[in-house]
């Protein structure tokens, strides 16, 4: 997996933004079964910036704490069969892999949040790198049971990590 970071705000956390990112975004490749070699692109922002993108590709205008661009469409949620008929618009020409999307983190809502919810900056942080990857894979949480499903699978891959709300 190639993992590409842009510290737009040189976000500074007491873990290492890149190794977690990784680590959390190939736990989820791995728990999903995606059979492909994949690029990530993570930006870090701040309040201004996340809301500008809320704004401008959601029409929310409002700051957000992540954002998600799936780069596929899906059929359904994590089933990547359909891959090789979009690999034109999917895949990197020059590695070969698929760039599944991009994942775009508000840092001020990663510490607002960690403290609302009682746990760490990391635990918040792996939290919303899983969540986002998720989307990535084509799950939504638009609808009660999709909800639930996402919840579930972030749960299981957080835990796996031994990423608990006490860390």
């Amino acid at each position: 997996m190639i993992f590409y970071v842009e510290n737009e705000v040189d976000a500074k956390f007491d873990f290492d933004i890149e190794e977690l990112g990784k680590m959390v975004c190939e736990a989820v490749l791995k728990e999903e079964n995606f059979p492909y070699e994949a690029e990530i692109n993570m930006t870090i922002t701040g309040d201004e910036g996340i809301h500008e993108m809320n704004r401008d590709f959601r029409n929310i205008d409002r700051p957000t704490d992540v954002l998600s661009f799936p780069n596929i469409e899906y059929e359904s949620a994590g089933d990547f069969s359909g891959i090789e008929d979009d690999l034109f618009d999917c895949q990197n020409p020059d590695t070969g892999n698929i760039m599944l999307g991009d994942i775009v983190i508000n840092e001020s809502r990663v510490r607002s949040q960690a403290l609302e919810y009682g746990h760490s900056e990391k635990r918040e942080f792996a939290f919303l790198t899983a969540h986002s990857m998720l989307h990535l894979c084509g799950y939504d949480h638009m609808e009660e049971d999709e909800a639930k499903v996402m919840e579930n699978k972030q749960e299981e891959i957080l835990n796996s990590l031994g990423i608990t709300r006490q860390v």
